[in-house]
């Protein structure tokens, strides 16, 4: 029963994952055979600006959109784990978006962050005169000015935290009653009760969904800086590690540069699940004391 996955595991993962390792020693455009070459490709990268700016812009990214996922999954969880009137059309409204195709999501944002006629500067400038917020400030040129562009694509990732915002639900709604009727006997107030009861209980799943999003957030960036922003504004505000190995390999036919830049890209998601899981078994451990 377990053979087809085990099929599609080796076929479409760890074979892949082969060649791409083995090509990252070469230099090969398809043109011509691959090349040995050693370890120059990664030397190269680090003499390489564009990369250091993608690997940059990849790590900005996680820090800050990683965090801010996962407190807006785990507030919504928290907000809608009881049944209530409106709650059913709220959880779907915020699993919504991650049932929309990524291309479609990206163009979608890319006509509501329009600076000029985009919805979201229209609403910005409600209470404005000669084209400025009500705080008399310029709305964002999410398009045009860099930090506003990185800004965005953090603010694209927020509304496709679906699958986080499910996970988080089922744990919250499947913590035992009883603690929760024990703290209120005792009196706690609601922060107490947050922080010494559901924070607690539901660490490792927050964990394992930190090291998750921490993986995707490699990835998740690809589309919307190749539809929305075209990795600009210049010069390469927006081009993450992902974009950059796409136009290496595929614009470029530098496969084995692209492929030394994939392998850095596994070397840090390595690099983060081994950080994270050393922070959760601390955690873990000290309120085990």
């Amino acid at each position: 029963m377990l053979a087809p996955y085990l099929l599609g595991l080796v076929g479409l993962v760890l074979l892949p994952a082969a060649v791409t390792l083995a090509l990252a020693f070469t230099e090969y455009d398809l043109l011509r055979p691959p090349r040995w070459v050693g370890l120059d490709n990664l030397t190269a990268l680090v003499d390489d600006p564009v990369f250091r700016v993608s690997l940059t812009n990849s790590l900005v990214f996680a820090l800050v959109a990683v965090p801010l996922r996962m407190l807006f999954a785990l507030g919504l969880a928290l907000l809608l784990h009881r049944r209530a009137l409106g709650v059913g059309p709220a959880r779907t409204a915020a699993v919504l978006p991650t049932a929309v195709p990524e291309i479609a999501y990206g163009l979608l944002w890319l006509w509501l962050l329009n600076p000029l006629y985009g919805p979201i500067n229209q609403l910005l400038r409600t209470g404005g005169e000669n084209g400025l917020t009500a705080l008399g400030r310029t709305p964002p040129q999410w398009l045009t000015d860099p930090t506003d562009a990185r800004a965005a694509i953090i603010l694209m990732s927020l509304f496709t935290m679906g699958e986080t915002f499910v996970v988080l639900l089922a744990a919250r709604r499947a913590l035992p009653r009883d603690v929760y009727e024990m703290a209120a006997i005792e009196d706690a107030t609601g922060w107490d009760v947050f922080r010494r009861v559901t924070l607690p209980l539901m660490a490792p799943v927050l964990g394992l969904l930190a090291v998750r999003d921490a993986i995707q957030s490699l990835h998740f960036t690809f589309v919307p800086a190749f539809v929305v922003t075209d990795g600009g504004p210049p010069p390469y505000a927006t081009t993450y590690l992902s974009l950059f190995v796409y136009r290496t390999g595929f614009e470029y036919l530098r496969y084995g540069y692209a492929a030394a830049a994939t392998l850095v890209m596994i070397l840090l998601t390595v690099a983060a699940v081994l950080v994270q899981w050393r922070l959760i078994r601390r955690y873990r451990a000290f309120y085990r004391l």
